[in-house]
C-alpha cells in the first residue's frame, strides 16, 4: 500500500503519522513558546526599535499594546473558533497568521507598518494559543500521559518570558532588531507543516461566533488605550483624545449590550456574578497593568540611561523571572494548606512595596542599588499571585465552565496590561515635558555647538540632560503603577472570600487553568 492510499483510508482529521505523542507534543509547546516569549523578545528591542523608525517614546508603548490589546481581546473568540471548525484547523490558520503578520513586522519601514504587522501577530496569536492548550486534551488520553503534557505546557508557559529576553538581546545586539520578528518566521513554517502529520483534527462541536462581542470589545478598548497616549502628547482638551474617549465609551457600552442578548456571548457577563471571581479579574487587571508598564519603562531606564548593550539588559531582567517562578512555587506548594487570601495579600503587598521603590528611581541611580531590589520584591509578589488567582477564578465554576473563566483571566491580564501601560505614558509624557522645560535652560547654557546642533535636528536633549528628563518621567509614571497596586491590594482584603475548603473541588481544573 502507498502512502497516499494509506492517507486516504484514514478517517478524515486524522494525523498523517500515529504513534509520535513526542512531536506532537512539541509542536504545540512551540506555538505556545513562539506566542509568549513575543511579548518580551520585542520589549528588549525596543530602544533600537525607537531609533531606526524614529518613534517617540509615548508613541512607542503602541508595539506593546498593538500586541496585547489584539491578542487579550480576541483570545476568547479564537477559543471559541477551534470548538467550532476544527481545533488543528484554527491551530494552522493562527500559527500562519502570526508567521506572515512578523515578516511583515520585520521589514517594516514606517512606525505604522510594524504597528500593524504588531496587531496581526496579536491577532494569530489569540486563535493559535487557546487552541493550542486545547489540542492536548484531543492528543493525549485522560491521566498520567495529559498531565505531563499540561506539566510541559506549563514549564514553557512560564520559561518563554525568560527566553524571550535573552533571545532578544542576543539577536538585537548581534543581528539586528528585526530578528526578533523575523525568528518567528522559520519556527512558525516549521510547525505549520509538522501539524497535519503528526496532530489529528478535533470534532467539531455546533455554536455560534460573537463577532459583535469581539469587536466592539477590542476597538473599544483600542480607542481608550488611544485617547490616554494622545493625552500624554496633545493634551485633555485635544479633540481627537476627547473623541477617542467618547467612542471607547460607547463601543464598550454598546459590547456590554451585546454580551447580554447574545445567546453564545464571548464574554459570559454571569462569570462576573461571584465575587471571588469579580475580585480575582480586578486583581490581575491591576497587577498586569503596573507590570506591564515596570517591563516597558525599566527597558528604557537600563538601556538609554544605564547604558546596557541589548544582551545586558536581558540578563538584567533574568532574577525578576527567577523571584516569580520561586513565588509561584511557593503558593503552588502551600496554597491547599493556607487557602488562597494570604497568599493575594502577601503577593499583592510586595508588588505595592517594589512600585513604590521605583518611584526613587533617579539618574543616579545604579542596577543593583535603584532597579535589581524593586524588581526583585515585585516578582516575588507576581509570583505569589500567579497561580493563587488563577486557581480562584475557577473555584466554584462547574467544570464545563473552568475553561471560560480562566480564559477570560487571561484575556484580562492582556487587556490590563495595554490599558495600564497607556495609563503610565500619559503620566511620563507629562511628567517628562515639564522635566525637559526644566532641562532646556540648563542645555542652552552649557552644551557644545554640536549637540545644540543635534538637538535642533532631533529636538530629543542628549545626556547628561536627556537622562534627567527621562529618569523623572519613568519614576513618575511609577506613581500610578503603584496606586493599580494598591487597589488590588485593597480588592484582595475587602472582596476575595475564597477559604481552602473552597479549593477542593479544583483538583481537575488546576492544572489547565495555570497551563
Amino acid at each position: 500500500m502507498t502512502t497516499s492510499q494509506l492517507i486516504q483510508d484514514q478517517k478524515p482529521g486524522a494525523a498523517r503519522r500515529e504513534g509520535h505523542p513526542g512531536i506532537a507534543l512539541a509542536v504545540i509547546a512551540a506555538c505556545q513558546l513562539m506566542v509568549v516569549l513575543d511579548a518580551t523578545i520585542v520589549n528588549i528591542a525596543l530602544p533600537h526599535i525607537q531609533d531606526a523608525l524614529q518613534f517617540s517614546t509615548t508613541d512607542l508603548t503602541w508595539v506593546v499594546s498593538a500586541y496585547t490589546l489584539t491578542f487579550g481581546g480576541l483570545l476568547l473568540l479564537g477559543a471559541r473558533a477551534g470548538d467550532i471548525l476544527g481545533r488543528r484547523r484554527v491551530f494552522m490558520t493562527g500559527i500562519l497568521l502570526f508567521t506572515f503578520a512578523s515578516l511583515l513586522g520585520g521589514l517594516a519601514q514606517e512606525p505604522w507598518q510594524l504597528l500593524a504587522a504588531r496587531a496581526l501577530q496579536g491577532v494569530g496569536g489569540a486563535i493559535a494559543s487557546p487552541t493550542s492548550l486545547a489540542l492536548i486534551t484531543t492528543t493525549f488520553p485522560e491521566g498520567p500521559e495529559r498531565n505531563r503534557a499540561f506539566g510541559v505546557f506549563a514549564a514553557v508557559s512560564a520559561g518563554g518570558g525568560a527566553v524571550g529576553l535573552l533571545a532578544g538581546g542576543m539577536l538585537t545586539e548581534w543581528l539586528d532588531w528585526r530578528w526578533v520578528l523575523f525568528v518567528n518566521v522559520p519556527i512558525g513554517v516549521l510547525i505549520a507543516l509538522l501539524t497535519p502529520r503528526y496532530i489529528a483534527e478535533s470534532e467539531r462541536h455546533p455554536g455560534r461566533f460573537d463577532i459583535a462581542g469581539a469587536l466592539t470589545s477590542t476597538t473599544g478598548m483600542a480607542a481608550l488605550v488611544y485617547g490616554f497616549i494622545r493625552a500624554s502628547e496633545d493634551g485633555w482638551r485635544d479633540g481627537l483624545t476627547v473623541g477617542s474617549f467618547a467612542a471607547a465609551v460607547v463601543l464598550l457600552l454598546a459590547f456590554a449590550l451585546t454580551e447580554r442578548r447574545a445567546k453564545e456571548p464571548i464574554t459570559p457577563l454571569r462569570m462576573f456574578a461571584d465575587r471571588n471571581r469579580s475580585g480575582t479579574y480586578v486583581i490581575m487587571l491591576s497587577l498586569a497593568a503596573a507590570m506591564f508598564g515596570m517591563f516597558f519603562y525599566i527597558v528604557l531606564f537600563v538601556q538609554n540611561v544605564l547604558g546596557y548593550s541589548p544582551i545586558k539588559a536581558g540578563l538584567a531582567f533574568l532574577p525578576v523571572t527567577a523571584a516569580i517562578a520561586v513565588g509561584a512555587g511557593l503558593s503552588q506548594r502551600f496554597l491547599p494548606v493556607l487557602g488562597p487570601k494570604p497568599f493575594m495579600l502577601t503577593g499583592t503587598s510586595l508588588a505595592v512595596v517594589g512600585l513604590v521603590w521605583l518611584t526613587f528611581i533617579s539618574p543616579d541611580s545604579s542596577y543593583l542599588g535603584g532597579v535589581l531590589g524593586p524588581m526583585l520584591v515585585f516578582g516575588a509578589g507576581m509570583g505569589l499571585n500567579f497561580v493563587t488567582v488563577t486557581v480562584t477564578a475557577v473555584s466554584g465554576v462547574a467544570q464545563h465552565e473552568a475553561g471560560a473563566a480562566s480564559g477570560l483571566l487571561n484575556a484580562t491580564q492582556q487587556v490590563g496590561g495595554s490599558l495600564g501601560l497607556s495609563i503610565l505614558t500619559t503620566v511620563f509624557g507629562s511628567a517628562s515635558t515639564d522635566e525637559a522645560k526644566q532641562q532646556l535652560p540648563k542645555f542652552l547654557a552649557d552644551a557644545s555647538a554640536e549637540q545644540k546642533a543635534a538637538f535642533a535636528k532631533s529636538h530629543q536633549l542628549p545626556a547628561p540632560w536627556g537622562h534627567d528628563v527621562l529618569a523623572h518621567g519613568i519614576s513618575t509614571a511609577f506613581v500610578p503603577a503603584a496606586a493599580m497596586a494598591v487597589l488590588a491590594l485593597i480588592t484582595a482584603g475587602l472582596v476575595i472570600r475564597v477559604r481552602k475548603s473552597d479549593l477542593a473541588a479544583l483538583a481537575g481544573t488546576a492544572g489547565p487553568g495555570m497551563g
